[in-house]
């Protein structure tokens, strides 16, 4: 295999996706069953060579074929070979292969997945993703391709290497995990586009895409924990979240998709929300989009983003024909979505669905316009304002609260109407127990938005063991089960409803995690070898500081002691500071990296940062952190996806 073969295999499915297109548009109006057929195989072709295309690049990373200018950016020698697999989507252009190879996966499940079903929609759903894939095809084949040879008029012994901040096993799945959920929502909206095209306004669509759209929302879930992971574990900054503008990148689209699986269930069941369900899937889409633009058009600065590039016009010329084409067909169709059925009563389970989406469209318009408002402030006013970490915590704190507290309400309410008698009855232990609660929490001394945070999450949990005790109780009364029998077919009998409940606890106890930032300590110093200083309750002793070079870099490890206000022992921490690429002549090539250590246990996290080393002195200059509750934002993460697992899982009737 050799890059001749990559471009020319990218070329060919530039190709074949302009015959896709056509053949099918032609078939749209001739109804000739033969050119279906065509298309059809055609959209396979375009999958195979973009397949062809990922592997000779993932074949020349791994070789370090140099004479490629993209391995010489992103790989070196030295680098391990994961990270030189893992290199295939740290660059621009090789991301955005990589992000057209996911979408040819999940383009050819689609086809074969449905060559004997959806024959009406099927036509406009293969050109939708023929279309997307061409979009990208016409990124990676002119404008930022892959295959290019390097421009350098001698022999690259060796190439730059990989950044040290993406030489980490987390950011070698974060990216695939992220792109996995970015990609699969192009599934959902191309049944949808399908369906306003064929004017099929019905559930037929919504029925189609919806264990799609719950995969597509796991991986993007999957992806932004993991990315506040990496975070936490490798920036040295002491937060998984900072509402960096490539963070919010990812954070819109899951705030509308999430919004989109609540709302898909009210059009299964009750033929209602047309239009909302249309709005969400267009916008989920266009922000995936949007998101791929922000990290590659160098508009944004941001840790996770790349260089300044001329794909920032090319992105945001497709965004906007999304936008133009897909509302523009709405509103050509809007008789057709008009839904037969209305909202009967305020307290009733569709309305609260319908106020849950609402509220997680005004957050994603909030963290849309936080994070763009820089830009618009530079272009209008050519000075740009810097909008940070207070402004979108002071907006979206009050929001996530009512979020919060939507999920215990929403479960509570019947379909249709919920009597006077339900409401009292449904509502009282759960009120009770965030009741009693919030004393608690303000009996300890807790005040302000902790207090509300805390009791809401009581207040869920009620509401969700509520809902499990009473199902379990009617089986047992019904079919005279045990309890843990009962519980496990409850729950394999409807695990859409349960699954759910378990993700809703699973965001509970992401909320207590986030809630115990409003506790955290920290503190920088300097210390010598036998030095100590006080955090929080913690003393840190310097007892040790040695040198090591190592494959990729030069090392300094420091050793701390930790013990207890009570002079217990507790751990010993080793954060380290290196150079990577020490051997460089060129000193600005060195790249200096706090390679931190944490002691995490269920109750807070000790977080050490080697900030700096005077190695003439034999000084350490050390930051630790005390982050209280943070291991509960990753144990809900956890619950999240096995609930979103068991909600996947094919459904039985009971």
């Amino acid at each position: 295999m050799t890059p001749i073969a990559g471009g020319a295999a990218l070329s060919l499915a530039f190709g074949f996706s302009v015959l896709t297109v056509v053949s099918l548009i032609l078939y749209t109006r001739s109804g000739d069953q033969r050119l279906f057929w065509v298309g059809q195989r055609l959209s396979l072709a375009i999958s195979f060579f973009v397949f062809m295309a990922t592997f000779i690049l993932t074949y020349q990373l791994m070789i370090s074929n140099f004479d490629i200018d993209y391995v010489a950016r992103y790989t070196s020698l030295e680098t391990p070979t994961m990270y030189k697999i893992s290199a295939l989507w740290a660059g621009q252009s090789g991301s955005l292969l990589f992000w057209l190879f996911i979408l040819s996966i999940f383009a050819t499940i689609t086809v074969i997945q449905n060559q004997n079903k959806h024959h009406g929609l099927m036509p406009w759903v293969i050109i939708t993703l023929a279309v997307t894939q061409m979009f990208f095809l016409v990124l990676t084949n002119f404008v930022t391709n892959p295959f290019m040879p390097t421009d350098a008029d001698f022999v690259v012994a060796n190439g730059n290497g990989l950044n040290p901040l993406l030489q980490n096993v987390t950011m070698a799945i974060h990216p695939p995990t992220l792109y996995l959920g970015y990609v699969g929502f192009s599934v959902p909206f191309a049944f949808a586009f399908s369906a306003l095209m064929n004017k099929d306004t019905s559930s037929l669509w919504i029925q189609s895409i919806r264990r799609w759209t719950l995969v597509a929302w796991l991986f993007l879930s999957m992806g932004i924990i993991l990315g506040g992971w990496w975070a936490y574990q490798e920036l040295g900054w002491g937060g998984y979240w900072a509402w960096d503008p490539v963070e919010n990148a990812s954070f819109m689209p899951w705030l509308t998709a999430t919004a989109f699986v609540h709302s898909i269930i009210i059009q299964e069941k009750k033929d209602m929300l047309r239009v909302w369900n249309m709005v969400l899937i267009i916008l989920t889409f266009t922000l995936c989009i949007f998101g791929t633009f922000l990290t590659r058009s160098g508009v944004m600065s941001s840790v996770h983003s790349f260089t300044a590039s001329s794909l920032g016009p090319i992105f945001l010329s497709f965004v906007f024909v999304i936008m133009i084409v897909s509302f523009g067909l709405m509103y050509l169709r809007k008789d057709d979505l008009r839904s037969p059925r209305k909202m009967e009563s305020f307290t009733s389970r569709e309305s609260g669905f319908l106020f849950n989406n609402m509220v997680f469209v005004v957050m994603c318009f909030a963290v849309f316009w936080g994070t763009l408002f820089p830009v618009f402030s530079e272009a209008v006013r050519g000075t740009k304002i810097t909008v940070g970490p207070p402004f979108f915590n002071q907006i979206n704190i009050p929001i996530g609260l009512i979020l919060l507290a939507l999920t215990g309400i929403g479960p509570l309410l019947a379909w249709r109407k919920t009597s006077k008698e339900s409401l009292i009855r449904n509502f009282t232990f759960p009120i009770m127990g965030g009741l009693i609660g919030a004393a608690i929490f303000l009996f300890l001394g807790y005040k302000g938005y902790v207090v509300i945070s805390f009791s809401l999450c009581v207040f869920v949990t009620a509401t969700i063991l509520t809902e499990f005790a009473r199902g379990v109780k009617a089986r047992t009364n019904k079919f005279n089960e045990s309890i843990v029998l009962a519980l496990g077919r409850m729950v394999s009998k409807n695990r859409s409803r349960y699954g759910g409940y378990i993700v809703h606890l699973g965001i509970v106890l992401m909320f207590v995690g986030f809630t115990g930032h409003a506790f955290d300590k920290e503190k920088e110093f300097s210390l010598m070898v036998g030095e100590s200083d006080h955090v929080a309750g913690y003393e840190f002793e310097l007892t040790n500081m040695s040198e090591a070079e190592r494959a990729n870099h030069y090392a300094w490890i420091s050793e701390l002691r930790v013990t207890d206000h009570l002079g217990q022992f507790v751990t010993h921490l080793k954060p380290e500071k290196r150079v990577y690429f020490h051997k460089n002549p060129d000193v600005n090539r060195r790249q200096p990296h706090s390679e931190l250590d944490i002691y995490s246990t269920m109750n807070k996290d000790i977080y050490s940062i080697f900030s700096a080393v005077d190695n003439e002195n034999g000084i350490a200059f050390i930051k630790i952190m005390v982050n209280p509750l943070v291991r509960w934002v990753w144990i809900g993460g956890y619950i999240l996806v096995f609930g979103t697992m068991i909600a996947m899982w094919p459904r039985k009737d009971s």
